[in-house]
């Protein structure tokens, strides 16, 4: 198997604040990761290294066998899928949802002057429909719960068959059953083996679909943990993660977590 992404010694600072802080990260073709810790860890920081979107303030990036920084970003962005809000807030309210997929094909949000052929449009109607929202190619981005935009914005990502997928915080907004409902589709993803390699953001381990493989715990900026997911992810780690006393329980493929009883 090949590196789809190896970080060495990655930090990232910003207005003097250290987001990143020396990580070092390795994703191999067939992996699924997710990628937990709270709010100011670093999560979506990395990602955005991932995408190509950010460049690190020192060590090295390799993203699909290139170096960030001594690659053209624009011809390694269109091999990576990406569902974040940061794409989200700039797609047209008023854009018909089957453009919204199918313009990731040029890597432009909103349509323009572009041409598409039918295999283009089919694409497009299936990955909606394998998402469970084909019934919406013909509605407006701006007329969908949060729960129909993360649908559709999965589907976007995948459009051009990448070669790997990220996905911030995609249950983030949902109710229970929208959850539910996209964790079982992510986990049929995550299950195929001709998906790409996956690497899913996210604060809850609630959200972690099955068959994910692997996770990377951060805090502050920095990897607390790394590694296969079923020795890696305990409670001892997850404490240690979000800088209090966690119980991790497992229901089958799933897990919950909650704040330890204090002791009388």
């Amino acid at each position: 198997m090949s590196d789809v992404l190896a970080l060495a010694g990655v930090s990232v600072v910003r207005g003097g604040r250290r987001l990143l802080d020396e990580v070092s990260w390795e994703v191999e073709e067939g992996e699924r990761w997710v990628v937990l810790g709270p709010n100011g860890a670093g999560k979506t920081t990395l990602l955005q290294v991932a995408a190509g979107r950010l460049h690190p303030t020192s060590g090295v990036a390799g993203v699909l066998g290139e170096v960030l920084g001594a690659v053209d970003v624009f011809e390694l962005r269109p091999r990576i899928g990406l569902a974040s809000a940061l794409i989200a807030d700039r797609i047209p309210g008023g854009e018909r949802v089957g453009d919204v997929v199918v313009t990731a094909s040029y890597g432009v949000v909103g349509r323009w002057r572009e041409s598409y052929d039918e295999l283009d449009h089919e694409r497009a109607g299936e990955l909606l429909e394998a998402l469970g929202a084909a019934h919406l190619v013909d509605r407006t981005f701006g007329t969908l719960s949060e729960g129909e935009r993360k649908r559709v914005q999965i589907a976007r990502a995948l459009m051009t068959d990448p070669e790997l997928m990220l996905l911030d915080e995609p249950a983030a907004g949902l109710d229970l059953g929208g959850r539910e409902d996209l964790v079982r589709r992510l986990g049929t993803l995550a299950l195929d083996v001709a998906a790409p390699a996956l690497v899913l953001v996210t604060h809850h381990v609630e959200e972690i679909p099955p068959g994910f493989t692997d996770v990377l715990m951060l805090r502050e900026g920095r990897v607390v943990a790394a590694g296969p997911l079923e020795p890696t992810l305990t409670a001892e780690n997850l404490s240690e993660t979000f800088g209090m006393p966690l119980v991790l329980d497992r229901h089958g493929d799933r897990w919950s977590a909650r704040a330890e009883r204090p002791t009388a």
